[in-house]
């Protein structure tokens, strides 16, 4: 490809609102252009590079044996009304919705579940069909109300998603891990370092999950690890050792005025006890307005996720003083003693953490204005609806595996695998027939990654003071070509036969043709990234050499022309250093 005829242009400034350097060389460099708020083109350039990163992850999809299809952008609004997703908080109300011209409701897709397991309800009978595996490449469409970071969080996107079909949770097992591993190859051959941890299934559903996240301290997630065993999650579901407190004989619950003692801090100082031992209270409420009521040892915070994934992934909020008066519970004196016997008003959803397990005489509210309970013991005192693990993971809390301080940093996530198990084959009627003829709902995994923000996570870590340093395996072009010839000029001629013989060679070239200072060639290829540059000039071209440069290095060293072909073989077979 000339320059000269190449449809985008760089630029000298980034936009004014671009924070994360891949916003802002995706820009300059001309890889895309934004349309709408979220919502990119992608211009020649970054289309290449989209259309490599495509190529390595089908072939490894392909390798465990994916089959490609294509599945619809627009999905009859029914679908999703019987996986109960359409009305829902998460993901319903980020769906754009609009009717056709019969007036039937229709949805824009932000995910295939809903398709897929209507797909295996036609296409899957027998347990002697399972396992498979289907994927595709297919535009998305989520209304996001906070685009931002470019391609990092977008409206419009382009999404590789996976579904695996199973007949037990064995079969699900060896998918789940065959893809895993055949992620970390992808990403390994996008240049890219991928901390892969364990993450919530929020919205989603199911019984499992991880993320592939790109550690970066402008990125959206919190993740907590440990350095010492390699133990890492996202911090929405991470676990860490909570210690129990020492065993003591139960005492007899009373009743003490604590005035003006609304928080758990107030309560402890005035009782002169540790916030260990006491009991804090933590309203959510549903979207139907149903309060949840989380108790959890005082010293530690409850974890909305892990609240979430115990109730199906429903989205939660704040509980308001309203939905508290109605329960007839009194904010800053609640106490979960009496709730489940009926003392409150409407009906409260209590789940406690598994911190209360083993933290005997605790203080907790009365649920009176003014005083709290003193040696209040679960069970014995108060009963919950589940028991579990709430808790939020915090820096410096004790790794779940070896005990030592876990560590907290930012990443963007670039991938997601979850095992789905039957929610979505159970709502759309997909169904095999076992070796007895029994039918069983088909158990379903889903695995995704995002080509746009892979795109930018590549960016992000393979950059300079410059511009894109592209990995060899996903630039656009391999082979830079900078002519600082006179027009009809001899030295022209000799950039041009060039370019013409690595194309006839099968070379990926971008030639510089236009006509501008060297100055501007030479930003322009940093600024592209390009991996090798060969520059043609008056000095070169009499010697019958050129001038060739690897982007990720500073040196330039003269090769003989008919050396060239296996210098660029060998640069293409490079792998850079990592950034």
């Amino acid at each position: 490809m000339r320059m000269s005829h190449l449809f985008g242009r760089t630029l000298r400034d980034a936009p004014s609102d671009a924070q994360l350097p891949s916003h802002q060389l995706s820009v300059r460099a001309g890889l895309v252009r934004q349309l709408a708020q979220g919502i990119y083109s992608f211009l020649p350039l970054g289309w290449r590079a989209i259309r490599k990163i495509e190529g390595i992850i089908r072939q490894e999809m392909d390798a465990v044996g994916g089959q490609e299809l294509l599945m619809p952008l627009v999905h009859p609004a029914e679908l999703w009304q019987r996986t109960g997703r359409y009305d829902a908080p998460a993901p319903g109300r980020n769906l754009l919705r609009f009717n056709d011209r019969w007036d039937h409701p229709m949805v824009l897709a932000m995910t295939h579940e809903e398709v897929a397991a209507d797909l295996a309800r036609t296409e899957i009978s027998s347990y002697r069909q399972l396992p498979l595996m289907t994927y595709h490449f297919q535009v998305k469409f989520r209304d996001e109300p906070r685009a931002r970071g470019g391609l990092v969080r977008v409206r419009e996107f382009i999404m590789k998603d996976a579904y695996t079909y199973s007949a037990s949770d064995e079969q699900l097992d060896e998918q789940y891990q065959a893809i895993y591993a055949a992620y970390l190859r992808i990403f390994q051959r996008c240049g890219l370092d991928v901390l892969p941890v364990r993450a919530a299934t929020g919205a989603m559903g199911g019984s499992a999950s991880h993320e592939f996240m790109v550690p970066n301290e402008l990125g959206e997630d919190t993740l907590l690890l440990c350095p010492a065993c390699g133990y890492a999650a996202n911090a929405e579901t991470a676990t860490f050792t909570k210690g129990q407190a020492a065993e003591e004989p139960l005492a007899a619950m009373e009743q003490v005025a604590t005035p003006g003692a609304t928080t758990i801090e107030a309560v402890a100082r005035y009782l002169g006890v540790p916030v260990n031992k006491t009991a804090k209270a933590v309203f959510l409420a549903t979207p139907a307005g149903r309060v949840v009521f989380c108790v959890i040892r005082g010293d530690l915070e409850v974890s909305e996720a892990k609240v979430s994934a115990l109730l199906g992934g429903e989205e939660l909020g704040a509980a308001t003083p309203e939905q508290l008066q109605r329960a007839g519970l009194v904010a800053g004196y609640a106490s979960p003693v009496g709730v489940k016997e009926g003392a409150a008003g409407e009906a409260v959803l209590v789940i406690g953490d598994d911190s209360l397990l083993h933290a005997p005489n605790l203080v907790a509210g009365a649920n009176r204005p003014g005083y709290h309970l003193v040696n209040v013991n679960y069970p014995r005192d108060y009963a919950v609806d589940q028991m579990s693990d709430i808790a939020l993971a915090r820096e410096g809390d004790p790794c779940p595996v070896c005990q030592q301080p876990l560590q907290l940093t930012r990443g963007i996530e670039v991938g997601h695998v979850f095992k789905l198990g039957t929610r979505y084959s159970d709502a759309l009627g997909a169904t095999y027939l076992d070796a007895d003829g029994r039918p069983h709902p088909v158990i379903m995994g889903s695995y995704g990654i995002g080509l746009g923000r892979l795109l930018a996570c590549i960016i992000e870590q393979h950059h300079d003071e410059h511009g894109i340093v592209w990995p060899t395996s996903v630039a656009p072009y391999q082979v830079y070509i900078a002519s600082l010839a006179r027009p009809g000029s001899e030295v022209e001629q000799a950039a041009d036969a060039l370019y013409e013989r690595l194309c006839a060679a099968g070379f990926e070239v971008l030639y510089d043709d236009r006509n501008e200072r060297a100055g501007v060639k030479f930003n322009d290829a940093d600024l592209l990234g390009i991996p090798v540059r060969l520059t043609v000039s008056d000095r070169t071209a009499p010697q019958h050499t050129v001038e060739c440069k690897l982007r990720w290095e500073s040196e330039r060293h003269l090769v003989p022309l008919d050396e060239v072909e296996s210098v660029i073989g060998a640069a293409m077979n490079l792998q850079q250093p990592q950034a």
